[in-house]
């Protein structure tokens, strides 16, 4: 064999590791083979469990009164698996729901599904630990069945643990593919494809889409990753990712809406893709209006999940200007988008949806709709004494000019009828809520005459509301930016209500 056949061999060999790994990596936790597998694996497990533990207690009943001299009874030992699952249970829900709704361990209520689902991994443990207690006690004869619960009492354990994550997980939305867990990305980089100037308007590709005029395009969009230069604020951002919709990959593009959108805290702009399933919004989209789609930037404002930025300009880096700056900037230098306010777009989940509703104010120069979901009245990271202390140098006026409220009531009247507010929450979400019906008060009465509000039933603070919030508010705001008209009431959209 000469040396060229060998490096093909290898390099053959290294593209098939290649395509396993991404393969592994893109495997789903939330639909698929991989929740399905652990979730039968752990209720037959369980069901085994159930029905081998009754016959090694009853023998070790029945070993124990053969050889008890004791007059009083032994107590029943199949009744402690059981005890100790009550007891676990309700200590498991009892701290989630402090952790939750009382310390606010996390920022927000984790809400009830998520302290349910805790709670019964909590009982299931308990119920384990106790049922392998009961297999070693010493009155048990040492047969195959105690071998057997004490293996399935072991192996259940991890799929315990393993099938109240993913049932978390598949509540919120967070992780959505192994790689997700990981920060593996699948995309490519905006490097590798070819990207033109803008060379017509959105108006002029509609009337040559009425005359089939229109150039070659892929049935599709693509995601991208992005290196976004930070040469004003010098942020340290982590590398943004970009959705390109069919119009924008064509030789002769027009120059289209942009959709900046920010995930929450902790969260990443891959976070945000793959959670929110904007790509298929876009393309669904795109695929009933001949191509046309906004573009999607998503820019990271923390710099990592453990840093909250507060989407400001502080002594811990200049976030504001890297978002509205940095990103605005080499978006309509780099892709073909749209100069004008009005054309583009902010929106967030929880606190990328902060940022959203204080950012949109304090730059109605660059931003003309927001979108947020599940946001906060301020941006938070402990105190406000601590927040003005450790961010903003002891100044409390820089911090408040942050806050949403203060930044919409600062517009001017042809500012704030430039803007517009497109926001969600999830029912269960409640804080969410109060939040989402303050801020729209405010647009209101700071001159914003366009404020639609949206509550999903069925969801709380998880990225199920974010996609069901974002799927007509891609509607809406292809509509506000000429892509084309809304086809249907927003009442008329699944899994939404609109608040009169």
């Amino acid at each position: 064999m000469n040396m060229s056949t060998g490096i093909r061999l290898d390099a053959g060999m290294h593209t098939a590791a290649e395509a396993s790994s991404s393969w592994l990596m893109q495997m789903s936790l939330v639909h698929g083979p991989l929740p399905v597998v652990v979730y039968s694996l752990t209720a037959i497990a369980a069901a085994t469990l159930l029905v081998a533990l009754p016959l090694v207690v009853r023998r070790a009943q029945g070993s124990a009164a053969q050889s008890s001299t004791e007059k009083s009874p032994t107590p029943q030992p199949s009744i402690a698996p059981l005890l100790a699952a009550l007891v676990s249970g309700v200590i498991g829900l009892i701290v989630t729901w402090l952790l939750s709704d009382v310390f606010l361990t996390f920022g927000v209520s984790l809400g009830w599904p998520v302290i349910i689902t805790v709670a019964c991994g909590f009982a299931g443990l308990g119920f384990l630990v106790a049922a392998i207690v009961v297999a070693d006690r010493r009155r048990v004869p040492r047969t195959a069945a105690r071998r057997t619960l004490r293996a399935i009492a072991a192996v259940l354990v991890p799929l315990t643990l393993a099938t109240t994550a993913l049932r978390v997980d598949a509540i919120y939305g967070e992780y959505q593919t192994i790689g997700s867990l990981v920060g593996y990305s699948p995309y490519a980089s905006i490097d590798d494809i070819a990207i033109h100037r803008a060379s017509m308007t959105v108006a002029q590709w509609r009337s040559r889409a009425r005359t089939r005029r229109l150039p070659a395009t892929p049935a599709a969009g693509t995601i991208v990753t992005a290196d976004i230069p930070n040469t004003r604020s010098h942020f340290h951002a982590r590398r943004a990712m970009v959705y390109l919709p069919p119009a924008a990959l064509a030789a002769t593009p027009p120059r289209l809406p942009v959709m900046e959108l920010l995930a929450g805290q902790p969260g990443s702009p891959g976070r945000l893709i793959a959670a929110s399933g904007i790509a298929r919004i876009m393309d669904d989209y795109a695929a009933a209006h001949d191509g046309l789609a906004p573009i999607v930037v998503v820019p990271d404002q923390n710099g990592a999940d453990s840093h909250n930025s507060l989407c400001a300009d502080t002594s811990q880096g200049a976030a504001e200007t890297y978002i509205t700056r940095d990103v605005v900037d080499w978006t309509k230098r780099r892709l073909p988008a749209a100069h004008d306010a009005r054309m583009w777009a902010i929106g967030g989940f929880s606190q990328g949806g902060t940022c959203t509703t204080q950012l949109a104010p304090r730059h109605p120069d660059l931003y003309g709709a927001m979108l947020p979901v599940d946001g906060e009245l301020k941006p938070t990271n402990g105190t406000v004494a601590e927040m003005t202390k450790n961010y903003f140098r002891g100044r409390r006026a820089d911090y408040d000019a942050q806050v949403p409220v203060n930044a919409l009531a600062a517009l001017d009247p042809a500012e704030a009828r430039g803007l517009a507010l497109f926001a969600g929450a999830g029912v269960r979400d409640r804080e969410s809520l109060r939040n989402m019906r303050t801020i729209a008060a405010a647009a209101r009465k700071a001159g914003m005459d366009d404020v639609t509000e949206i509550v999903v039933p069925g969801t709380g603070h998880d990225w199920h509301a974010v996609t069901a919030v974002w799927r007509p508010g891609v509607d809406w705001f292809g509509a506000r930016t000429g892509l084309g008209a809304m086809t249907k009431e927003l009442k008329d959209y699944p899994q939404v209500e609109v608040q009169e």
